[in-house]
């Protein structure tokens, strides 16, 4: 499971937004928001597909003591749109 930080972290090192984010995941821009914000905790399959778009594009969530996000592979981030 990721964490709020770790979602707005794997977007900047992408210089994705919250909209391209939505996108990539196929969610609703408002729950990136509300998840990012610590105003809701979304569904297990929701973090699931979040995941997995930032997975797509090379980040890689390091979890244990100290959960973190890095740019496992150097790519191209996906345009803004």
């Amino acid at each position: 499971m990721i964490t709020s930080g770790q979602c707005r972290a794997a977007r900047a090192l992408l210089d994705w937004s919250q909209q391209t984010l939505a996108k990539q995941a196929k969610v609703g821009v408002v729950t990136v928001q509300t998840f990012e914000r610590g105003l809701a905790e979304p569904r297990q399959a929701t973090l699931t597909v979040i995941a997995q778009a930032f997975e797509r594009e090379g980040i890689e969530f390091t979890n244990g003591d100290a959960p973190g996000v890095r740019l496992h592979k150097k790519m191209a981030p996906a345009r803004k749109k």
